[in-house]
């Protein structure tokens, strides 16, 4: 993963209908967040963005592609990210509503956990 500054910025203002966000280095790449959750990765120029059941056939019928990075082995990997589709990538309105999308991803996976049981203390 490589992470721009340039680009953060570029995200920034493309995506400023959904601030605050909050963009922070992660892995040689970056996290973009919303709400204090991931909903978006910044790689190499790319806006990938969290999918699930409900938005990944969107996604991928918009022209969007899976990020995938080759594992241990060699063999390829595949995450649950998929491209900012292309036609977003000029149209902020567009891209807000995709990034939205991607935003309720990551509400529906935490309010999926199990809440962690508080430690007691002696």
């Amino acid at each position: 993963m490589a992470y721009d500054p340039g680009f953060g910025e570029w995200v920034r203002e493309h995506f400023a209908a959904l601030e605050p966000l909050e963009i922070k280095r992660m892995f040689g790449g970056a996290a973009v967040y919303s709400q204090g959750l991931i909903f978006a990765l910044l790689d190499d120029g790319v806006v990938w963005l969290k999918a699930d059941e409900v938005n990944q056939p969107l996604l991928e019928q918009a022209g969007a592609r899976q990020f995938t990075f080759a594992g241990k082995d060699g063999e390829p990997m595949a995450m649950a990210y998929w491209s900012l589709p292309e036609s977003a990538l000029d149209d902020a309105d567009e891209a807000v509503d995709w990034a939205r999308r991607s935003i309720d991803v990551a509400l529906r996976k935490a309010a999926a956990k199990k809440p962690r049981k508080a430690k007691l203390k002696p």
